[in-house]
């Protein structure tokens, strides 16, 4: 039988090179700021073609809402 690891019940936010606990609101300002700065740089996804249909349009959409970028392929076309 194997052991798991018990499951984290807490946000970590890197800190000084470091993992700390942080609060929800913390951790996900830590997220939204990450995505915020890797905004401006060039950068694409691509998405799954065994996927479903709704799981590559939402790929799509936060490609090109959230991230600002209209470099999305799939290899739904091979």
């Amino acid at each position: 039988m194997t052991r798991r690891r018990p499951r984290l019940t807490t946000p970590y936010v890197r800190r000084n090179g470091s993992l700390e606990p942080a609060t929800w609101d913390e951790a996900l300002d830590a997220a939204a700021a990450g995505l915020a700065a890797n905004r401006e740089s060039s950068w694409g996804m691509f998405s799954c073609s065994k996927a479903t249909n709704e799981v590559n349009f939402l790929a799509q959409k936060f490609a090109r809402v959230a991230m600002g970028s209209n470099n999305i392929d799939s290899c739904n076309r091979t």
